[in-house]
């Protein structure tokens, strides 16, 4: 094998980039530079048992950059504040859209191929839809200091003349898998439906406050995170081969195209344990009534065009192999 190019992957404490990481390993990918806030233990089994070449904080990273005593080859920028329900916006500023610049440029300056997480979070209560278009970006009404912060980000991006050569930002639906367990209130209802069958054999989900929808029938589309990291990892592979073309650089959703509902989402995680459903309704809390989105379904059709072939996970399958495999034996990926 030839020598390895030196990947940088922000956010590896976390879900989706420890996720990520795993799946690079397992292809064969040792050389990286793992960045986040690693002092949060509960994260820790996330990430200490990868392979990598070393791990750096994130703000100890961003002063470092001018600086570095190594070559990166690619920056994989996963790392974000990515609590909803947090409403204090210089929090998310500072960590999704400032930090998220000074990588978007490092990388522009040594012409080093970019993948960012962006969120369907931008797309607010979906008055727009949900395409992937860059000429509806500046329209867009996200519903919390999260949305926000990461669609100011798309729009500066979209907008800069001066970029890195290669470069995609991913705007991740409804992601579900192992090692989000650290998230709490912001894990998956799979998470939570998981462990609220062991304690009680019940799930509790959100009453409907919106007459067009039955309780339950809240559509999203989940999409589960072992092909997130698939799809991550083809993008990069493209770059780094020379076969991504700069025609391709821009914003992508990444969901699966199909909408489902969280009784089913809910009810799979009892089938998935051999169990008879067993569900709940409740009212949704207030913090959060105002600003729910009801729907939501990622248009693919930009990243079938850009070459992605590989089918997804349907949310049967997902669960299953997130319920049997992980969440049943108490493991992470």
């Amino acid at each position: 094998m030839s020598k390895q190019p030196t990947i940088v992957v922000t956010g590896t404490a976390g879900f989706i980039g420890s996720v990520f990481v795993q799946y690079l390993n397992e292809q064969g990918f040792n050389q990286l530079i793992l960045v986040d806030d690693f002092g949060v233990e509960a994260k820790r089994n996330n990430w200490e048992k990868k392979q990598f070449i070393k791990v750096i904080e994130r703000q100890a990273f961003l002063e470092q950059l001018p600086d570095l005593d190594f070559t990166i080859d690619m920056i994989v920028h996963l790392g974000a504040r990515t609590d909803t329900t947090e409403f204090n916006y210089a929090i998310h500023e500072e960590l999704n859209l400032q930090y998220s610049k000074s990588l978007w440029n490092y990388a522009t300056e040594k012409q080093v191929p970019f993948i960012f997480a962006s969120s369907a979070a931008t797309y607010g209560a979906g008055e727009y839809g949900y395409d992937d278009r860059h000429d509806i970006i500046g329209q867009l009404k996200p519903l919390n200091p999260y949305g926000v912060s990461k669609n100011e980000f798309d729009k500066w991006a979209i907008a800069q003349t001066i970029h890195p050569p290669l470069w995609t930002g991913l705007k991740f639906f409804n992601v579900y898998g192992p090692n989000e367990s650290h998230k709490g209130r912001m894990a998956s209802v799979i998470f939570h439906s998981f462990n609220q069958i062991k304690e009680t054999g019940l799930v509790k989900l959100f009453k409907s406050h919106k007459p067009d929808f039955k309780d339950g029938e809240q559509l999203r589309d989940f999409i589960y995170v072992k092909d997130v990291a698939k799809v991550i990892y083809w993008m990069m592979d493209d770059m780094l081969s020379n076969s991504w073309s700069v025609e391709k650089n821009g914003l992508y959703n990444l969901g699966t195209g199909k909408a489902r509902t969280f009784y089913d989402l809910a009810a799979n995680v009892f089938i998935a344990q051999g169990l008879k459903p067993n569900i709940d309704f409740v009212d949704m809390p207030l913090d959060i009534r105002d600003t729910y989105q009801y729907f939501t379904e990622a248009n693919m059709v930009k990243l079938r065009a850009a070459g992605y072939v590989a089918q997804f996970y349907s949310l049967e399958e997902g669960v299953s192999d997130y319920v049997k495999n992980y969440l049943l034996p108490e493991k992470g990926y």
